[in-house]
């Protein structure tokens, strides 16, 4: 296990950030307002270089396509944060990270309405037959047909996870008329005129209409598969904008072959390529009424500029004030910052006594507490502390000698 014991930067010394993979300029504005120096690349960097070019960096922001393990993490001494400027968090060891004393943050709300309309469009665009339409004109085919054709107002939408993005969707889909229905694990607020289902079961049987917004879980995977995929009404459709990993693509291509369902759309699949290429392979590829896109549901202007804001603000906060709120992998602390104090900021490992050693070296140095904050997980604890400004260093210098120490810095 590695432990670093670093306070990062000088109070005074500006930190360092460096933003790999093309993240939006909003990001960039964002941190130089609050005085910290960006450096940006438009690429994702191999572990070599990525250790290399950590040296000096207190906070490291990636996309989806940067792999942070624990071994790049702890060759990063100065690392003090990670915000992954994106949905997911998958591409970080978060348990080491955590392990290691570094707070990660991501952007979880950003791409809502980016994913809820392109789910609408492609309700309409699956009940019209509008991709193998548009396809057929582009190579010279003139097929005017009505059959298997359909408004989708009055028919049954049901989604399958009532989060952000499948509540959005709701509202969407009722602004066109759709009856709503949905199922999630854990009871949510109905919004419009929209009815919780009892189980996938009592939702399957009656939608029109499938869309699933659940996140990558043990629970989720592979959770639409022949059984699921047969209990939907004959003629429905399934849309898959989540995550690769809840569908199973044979299942769905064996029953869009037979006709049991009338068309889908996929945006996510098991396996996606790291970068842009032109020899992406998926069985689902050729089938009638199937629409089929890159994983662009949140790829938007809009979302992006809005995850570069929200991750950074997040990560501004921290490097101002050490509050943990919103991060994955952490503690979550935020305390009002007291001025004329000096704030400490201490990660240390969860093991009895910490806290009482901690006052020990507060205690011997007559040192002054304004304020303070702890809170755990299951490895670590996070406490902050503002202190007289006269004996803050000393105590800073206490602390982190302390063996249960991980990191320690002062504001």
């Amino acid at each position: 296990m590695h432990h670093t014991k670093t306070h990062g930067a000088s109070a005074k010394a500006p930190l360092k950030v460096l933003l790999l993979e093309n993240i939006h300029q909003t990001a960039v504005e964002t941190m130089a307002r609050e005085g910290l120096v960006v450096e940006t690349l438009t690429k994702s960097l191999p572990k070599e270089q990525l250790i290399a070019r950590l040296s000096g960096v207190q906070v490291l922001g990636i996309r989806s396509k940067t792999r942070i393990t624990d071994e790049i993490m702890a060759s990063a001494p100065d690392l003090q944060a990670i915000g992954c400027f994106c949905i997911g968090v998958n591409q970080v060891d978060l348990a080491a990270a955590n392990r290691l004393g570094l707070p990660v943050w991501n952007a979880p709300f950003s791409n809502t309405r980016s994913v809820a309309e392109m789910i609408i469009a492609e309700i309409i665009a699956l009940a019209r037959q509008l991709g193998d339409r548009s396809r057929e004109v582009h190579v010279g085919k003139w097929r005017k047909v009505a059959s298997s054709c359909f408004e989708v107002r009055g028919k049954t939408l049901g989604i399958i996870g009532y989060g952000h993005i499948g509540s959005q969707v709701s509202v969407l889909a009722e602004a066109l008329g759709m009856r709503v229905v949905f199922y999630d694990i854990t009871p949510k607020l109905q919004l419009g005129n929209s009815q919780p289902c009892e189980s996938l079961q009592e939702l399957l049987h009656i939608a029109d209409f499938v869309t699933l917004h659940v996140p990558a879980t043990p629970q989720t995977q592979w959770m639409i598969g022949p059984e699921e995929l047969a209990a939907m009404k004959k003629g429905s459709y399934l849309l898959n904008a989540s995550r690769g990993t809840v569908v199973q693509i044979d299942a769905l291509c064996h029953v869009l072959r037979s006709g049991h369902l009338a068309g889908a759309a996929v945006d996510v699949y098991p396996e996606e390529p790291e970068e842009n290429t032109d020899s992406f392979v998926t069985p689902l590829a050729s089938l009638p009424n199937v629409i089929l896109t890159p994983h662009i549901g949140g790829s938007t202007q809009e979302a992006q500029a809005s995850i570069g804001r929200e991750v950074a603000q997040s990560i501004c906060k921290f490097v101002a004030q050490g509050a943990t709120t919103g991060a994955v992998n952490f503690p979550q602390v935020e305390l009002p910052p007291s001025p004329g104090t000096h704030r400490i900021l201490n990660v240390h490992k969860n093991v009895p006594g910490v806290l009482r050693d901690i006052s020990r070296v507060v205690s011997e140095l007559n040192a002054n507490i304004h304020s303070q904050m702890l809170s755990t997980d299951e490895h670590i604890g996070y406490l902050i502390m503002d202190l007289d400004q006269d004996v803050s260093a000393q105590v800073l210098d206490g602390i982190r000698d302390l063996s249960t120490s991980i990191r320690t810095r002062i504001l």
